[in-house]
């Protein structure tokens, strides 16, 4: 009977406190109240900041503050719109777990999405306390925001120990490695990644500047501003590291090339090669004489442009995409009124079409260092290549699943098992 009570009792203190504890929906909204509170705070104070500093240095304050977190800003946008992309492939027919070929304990849309919120708080806020110092005089505190968080960042990348999703990391840094030192055969998330790489050559760019900076003690100073020092505009690393990324993937078309041996692989290969003429040519304007830069120089590069986002723009369409035939983007699981406004329409396929091809012709602008001067523009062009393959990933995932279930269906009925073989043995049983 006490034993009995005791349940009771304690039954009773379960639902009570089940009935106290506010539902999720509740919490949820407390949370974007509470992240709308800060965004606006951390938008008025960074204003506020601004509008202290003399009108004289105000562009160039921006400036730096943009060079220093642009990088961090626009991986912080790309965590987010992978988030997207898992949750649209989560509610579609496609495996992207098969396609990935990752385990069952990989990150949902969901962890994403949590990492994504937590850049998104911190970021922002380093960067307003960095607007708030440098415009109230405490140079020294000013300067040490970005190293910090850059430092941060770094040892959270690398942190050995299981916490912070250490397989993800794992699996992350490993794909890095096999994309800079292609030695082993290219799969299919080396190469996804690396592509994702070339449309971020801006972020490795901006990554190498400000790491100079910090390393020659130039931050929150104008130290930078001479176009000619060891960190300005002018440096030769500017198009070293925006080759980078193409140089992967053209290594990694080579190594295909060699593995495979099918000449498609080749054509690719020269696809990536055609950016760098592109980024070299521009950098070549600070020196070269200007007559050679305007009447040589100059037109070579508005050719190379030209080019590059015309093969570029045909190997999408063509190649990573296969959208010769129309294909239905994504059968949903649970058709919805969106999900009908996508599925089988040609208007899709139009929009995006169109959609990169101009924003294929935009991305030079990006690869080139002689137009790189206006901050706003740059991230306001770097932002919509983000976006450009954002969508991207969508017409090639598809494809890569097409052809996947397409391999599947034609397997040949001899190397079916048979019924009795697979009570015999289900451990070898394959499809």
């Amino acid at each position: 009977m006490v034993l009995g009570d005791m349940k009771g009792t304690t039954n009773s203190l379960t639902h009570t406190a089940a009935a106290m504890m506010p539902s999720s929906i509740f919490i949820w909204r407390f949370q974007v109240t509470l992240f709308l509170v800060w965004g606006f705070s951390c938008c008025k104070i960074g204003w506020d900041s601004v509008m202290r500093m003399n009108s004289d240095l105000r562009d160039l304050f921006l400036y730096e503050a943009f060079l220093y977190y642009n990088p961090l800003l626009l991986v912080t946008m790309m965590v987010w719109l992978w988030g997207v992309c898992l949750w649209v492939f989560s509610q579609s027919t496609i495996s992207y777990v098969k396609i990935f070929d990752i385990d069952q304990n990989h990150l949902t849309h969901r962890e994403i999405w949590k990492c994504s919120t937590w850049l998104t708080i911190i970021v922002p806020t380093s960067m307003t306390a960095y607007l708030y110092l440098y415009s109230h005089g405490e140079v020294s505190l000013a300067a040490s925001q970005p190293v910090i968080l850059y430092i941060a960042f770094a040892l959270v990348l690398v942190f050995p120990f299981d916490i912070f999703y250490l397989s993800s990391r794992y699996f992350f840094l490993k794909t890095l490695w096999r994309i800079a030192f292609p030695l082993q055969p290219i799969s299919f998330p080396d190469f996804f990644l690396a592509d994702i790489l070339t449309s971020m050559a801006k972020v490795f760019s901006d990554l190498e500047r400000s790491a100079c900076r910090m390393l020659h003690n130039q931050v929150a100073t104008i130290a930078w501003f001479e176009a000619d020092s060891i960190c300005g505009s002018h440096s030769v690393a500017i198009p070293l590291v925006l080759v980078i990324p193409y140089i992967w993937r053209l290594m990694q078309c080579l190594r295909q090339y060699k593995d495979t041996k099918e000449k498609t692989t080749l054509f690719n290969a020269l696809k990536y090669s055609t950016a760098v003429p592109v980024i070299f040519l521009s950098a070549l304007k600070y020196h070269v004489l200007p007559d050679r830069w305007t009447y040589v120089y100059h037109p070579l590069w508005l050719i190379s442009s030209f080019v590059n986002s015309l093969y570029s723009f045909y190997w999408d369409v063509t190649r990573d995409w296969d959208l010769s035939v129309f294909t239905r983007i994504f059968k949903f699981n649970k058709p919805s009124w969106w999900s009908d406004l996508l599925y089988g329409q040609n208007w899709v396929y139009y929009w995006v079409i169109g959609s990169n091809l101009i924003l294929r012709c935009t991305w030079t602008y990006k690869l080139s260092a002689h137009l790189r001067h206006n901050y706003l523009t740059v991230f306001t062009i770097t932002t919509l290549e983000m976006l450009r393959r954002f969508q991207w990933i969508f017409f090639r995932v598809e494809n890569e699943w097409n052809k996947i279930s397409k391999s599947s269906i034609q397997l040949p009925m001899t190397d079916m098992p048979n019924e009795d073989e697979k009570l015999v043995d289900l451990s070898d049983h394959t499809v």
